[in-house]
């Protein structure tokens, strides 16, 4: 009679450990704990630490609440401007209410790589390559916005950041860029070659104006130059030729035409005497 009573405790006791161990539940800090009752979703959510469900009647599912980063494969797709290329990116998101994830999609992971999939084609559709290749922000924000939409008020999933990683273009739009930019830079050279000259022409007009002032200004920069040019051990000196010569004579030769325009004859010859007329016609 001892040894039975002592074999029903052992079984009892061997019962009721087995039902704590099914029943204890560990749930670390990054997950929260759903429990179904006979297929039945339980209010509240399980929170980190050891929780207990009924045997047999409960089961408890764990959803990590991490940010889980999805790569979005290589998508094929036209801009708004008709450019074939090709597009990756990924996708930043979490959960935030584990019911919904659990009741209202199956296998949410792979519902917001499709999700991603389908809007970077669409969002591409309406954007131009200038857009995408220059203002990559606003890209993201479009994607995120049209991801998150469908994601997190039925799924229960928050879209925390979308960033396109690479825009794979043709060889042909690549070749044609390049000269794009070789014809800019070679423009933006040309225009400030353009701005020197033109700086360089008004310092020295300012210079010419402030030497004019100076009448030994002109030769002491006649010096200068020939000094500069004889500094090196050369043979063969240079002399400028004085403008103001050249000047002289130009302006003695312009009153020698208005003189003899002025007397009703063309030019004489240097030592000519002017022709007489005949003692009658000057009777006359």
């Amino acid at each position: 009679m001892t040894a039975g009573v002592i074999a029903i405790i052992v079984i009892v006791a061997l019962v009721v450990l087995v039902a704590l161990a099914t029943s204890v539940r560990m749930v670390q800090q990054y997950e929260r704990g759903v429990v179904f009752r006979f297929g039945r979703v339980l209010e509240g959510v399980r929170q980190p630490g050891i929780r207990f469900i009924v045997p047999i009647a409960d089961r408890m599912t764990k959803v990590s609440m991490q940010t889980t980063v999805v790569g979005v494969p290589a998508q094929g797709a036209i801009t708004r401007d008709n450019v074939t290329l090709t597009v990756d990116a990924v996708v930043y998101y979490r959960v935030v209410d584990p019911v919904k994830v659990l009741v209202n999609v199956h296998e949410y992971s792979s519902a917001v790589l499709q999700v991603a999939q389908t809007s970077m084609r669409s969002v591409i559709g309406r954007t131009d390559l200038d857009t995408l290749l220059s203002n990559r922000e606003r890209v993201n924000s479009e994607l995120k916005t049209v991801i998150d939409a469908p994601t997190e008020q039925p799924w229960g999933l928050l879209v925390e950041r979308v960033e396109v990683k690479d825009v794979a273009l043709p060889d042909a739009m690549k070749r044609s860029m390049s000269r794009q930019a070789e014809a800019e830079r070679e423009r933006r050279a040309r225009v400030i070659s353009a701005d020197a000259e033109y700086q360089a022409s008004r310092r020295l007009a300012d210079a010419s104006k402030a030497m004019s002032d100076t009448p030994g200004a002109f030769q002491l920069r006649l010096l200068q130059t020939v000094v500069e040019v004889a500094a090196e051990k050369n043979s063969t000196l240079v002399m400028p030729f004085p403008v103001e010569l050249l000047r002289f004579f130009d302006q003695l030769s312009q009153r020698r035409s208005a003189l003899a325009t002025g007397n009703g004859r063309g030019p004489q010859p240097d030592g000519a005497a002017p022709a007489q007329q005949p003692r009658g016609q000057q009777a006359r």
